[in-house]
């Protein structure tokens, strides 16, 4: 039997949008995390007069972790992505058996086009201001990113910056450090953190409310998502491409949404744990060539946040792991994209060569330019050499350092 399209959009519509607090300006105060289910910090455990053992210690350290860590769960976003990813396996079934493949080609040209909505608008544009867009581009990436539904452009950048501001602690509202699950879907199943809230009312915003087509989108979001995500795709499929509403809806839009959104948190989740770190060694965002195959080149992640103002988000030069630059140098051709912004090579090396964990190419020339240099720049002369060990120009250090065996006194 044919799904109700409008009911299910309805239903997920009010599952998944969270309405927002003026910006997460409410008030933090202890009783309303009570009141509201916001996701609670216990209170510090009180001083310990005792000295701890070292097992006792650990299991007082993981005990206070736990205490930290207090989940609110979001029952309605858990039951939508239930509801979500079942669709998601029923709409691979019908994938294979039934639907059109002028079904599956449009449902991969919405995707790729939600896709830079989110990677090209909301990521690069938006959130980094890595380059600039006139009106119709902006336009497209907001009604793209639209498609995606993952928030509103402003409510993304917001979280966004706050996760570059304050990566892998209680403020980042993705922290890897809670696992892979958590950095994954977990955390859109339970209430913020106190922390996050706190730092995203203290980022600034002001270019994006200085921008139109942002606070449009902002405004009339929850009107905007459900007819772009769902309705749309729907009926274009069934009334255009003469498809079932089955077909239409599991393939087209709920198969389609839900490959996009875990694409994305391919980058929050795989891209903090498995991977290289050419740039900088220290932090915990990686270069994952998967993930910048699954997710139109935002995969190289450990680039992106060492230099998160070049539109490339890459050193790389080649297209087909970064569909997203290919995109936005088209844009560019066209006149709707400018002022892209990009990092020198020399900056790039010396970055490399500081802080980078060997893996880079740059490690293995350098190391080739100084064996070269060393061995150019061989001078005899100027190393004193000497005829054997009575030769007064001997370094003394060389002599302090020589064994000498059966000494005859």
């Amino acid at each position: 039997m044919a799904p109700n399209v409008l009911g299910n959009t309805i239903l997920l519509a009010e599952a998944c949008i969270e309405q927002e607090d003026n910006n997460n300006n409410a008030s933090i105060g202890t009783q309303q995390y009570k009141s509201k289910s916001f996701l609670n910090v216990a209170p510090k455990p009180a001083p310990v007069t005792e000295e701890l053992k070292p097992k006792d210690a650990t299991k007082a350290a993981i005990a206070s972790r736990e205490r930290r860590y207090h989940h609110v769960y979001v029952w309605r976003n858990i039951i939508a992505f239930i509801y979500l990813h079942l669709g998601f396996l029923y709409g691979s079934y019908l994938l294979v058996t039934s639907a059109k493949w002028s079904t599956f080609f449009f449902a991969l040209a919405l995707g790729s086009c939600g896709a830079l909505g989110i990677t090209a608008g909301a990521h690069r544009l938006w959130s980094h201001r890595a380059y600039k867009a006139k009106w119709p581009l902006r336009l497209f990436l907001m009604l793209a990113q639209t498609l995606a539904f993952q928030n509103s452009v402003y409510e993304w950048v917001r979280d966004h910056r706050v996760h570059h501001k304050f990566t892998d602690t209680d403020a980042d509202p993705h922290n890897a450090t809670r696992g892979f699950f958590f950095s994954h879907i977990g955390w859109l199943m339970v209430k913020k953190h106190p922390d996050v809230k706190a730092r995203g009312r203290a980022v600034d915003m002001s270019d994006l409310e200085q921008d139109g087509i942002v606070m449009f989108q902002k405004r009339y979001y929850a009107l905007l998502m459900p007819l772009f995500c769902f309705v749309l795709p729907t009926f274009l499929a069934y009334y255009y491409l003469d498809e079932t509403f089955s077909n239409a809806w599991y393939v087209v839009a709920i198969f389609r949404y839900v490959l996009s959104l875990n694409a994305t948190w391919l980058v929050n989740s795989a891209a903090h744990i498995w991977g290289t770190k050419p740039y900088d060694r220290n932090i915990s965002p990686t270069n994952n060539t998967f993930v910048a195959i699954a997710a139109y080149g935002e995969g190289w992640h450990n680039y992106h946040h060492v230099f998160p103002w070049d539109y490339k988000t890459s050193e790389l030069g080649t297209y087909s792991t970064n569909f997203t630059t290919a995109a936005i140098d088209f844009f560019a051709r066209i006149g709707w994209a400018y002022d892209l912004k990009s990092v020198s090579d020399e900056l790039i090396r010396k970055r490399v060569l500081r802080t980078g964990d060997g893996t880079h190419q740059y490690n293995e020339q350098e190391l080739q330019a100084r064996m070269v240099d060393y061995v150019n720049q061989l001078d005899h002369e100027s190393e004193q050499a000497v005829w054997g060990w009575d030769d007064k120009d001997m370094n003394e250090q060389d002599r302090q350092d020589a064994t000498v065996r059966n000494k005859a006194d």
